[in-house]
């Protein structure tokens, strides 16, 4: 074999290697995008907690909540009756079967035990938005907890 067949012969595999480099990197990169990432969570500090004595196994707690710009929590639930007045900002809260409501300073919102919480978010990409959230719980039961929400993929 003549060393230009050689050449040939080498050439051949090293081709069909950088066509696969080449179609792999197109596919990753002109493919589908990134998952966005998800949105800054709320920074969230217990102000007060204490038992309930005419409400056996119930406790009150006064929380503090701050979203960041463009903040936003999960779907999520509290089995507890939250009240929450807003501080600063603007917000825009939906529980599961019924219209989002955006609140601006001064505003106030009700869940309720059996609510489930879809939509938690400042309703500003530029200014952070602040809650003052008072709830009656349980004592045994946490503060929140996740929700799956089907049909609903990521905080709004």
């Amino acid at each position: 074999m003549n060393m230009t067949a050689q050449l040939a012969r080498i050439r051949q595999p090293a081709r069909w290697l950088a066509a696969a480099v080449a179609v792999s990197l197109l596919a990753t990169a002109g493919g589908a995008a990134p998952a966005p990432a998800p949105p800054p969570a709320a920074a969230v500090a217990t102000l007060m907690q204490r038992d309930l004595p005419d409400l056996t196994g119930r406790e009150a707690l006064l929380l503090s909540v701050e979203y960041p710009p463009g903040g936003a929590s999960l779907p999520h639930r509290h089995d507890a009756d939250v009240f929450v007045y807003v501080l600063a900002g603007e917000v825009v809260m939906q529980v599961l079967g019924q219209p989002a409501v955006t609140l601006k300073t001064g505003d106030t919102f009700y869940e309720g035990p059996a609510d489930v919480h879809v939509r938690s978010a400042n309703a500003s990409s530029r200014a952070p938005a602040r809650l003052l959230v008072f709830m009656v719980k349980d004592k045994n039961r946490p503060v929140s907890h996740a929700v799956d929400v089907p049909g609903l993929a990521e905080p709004r």
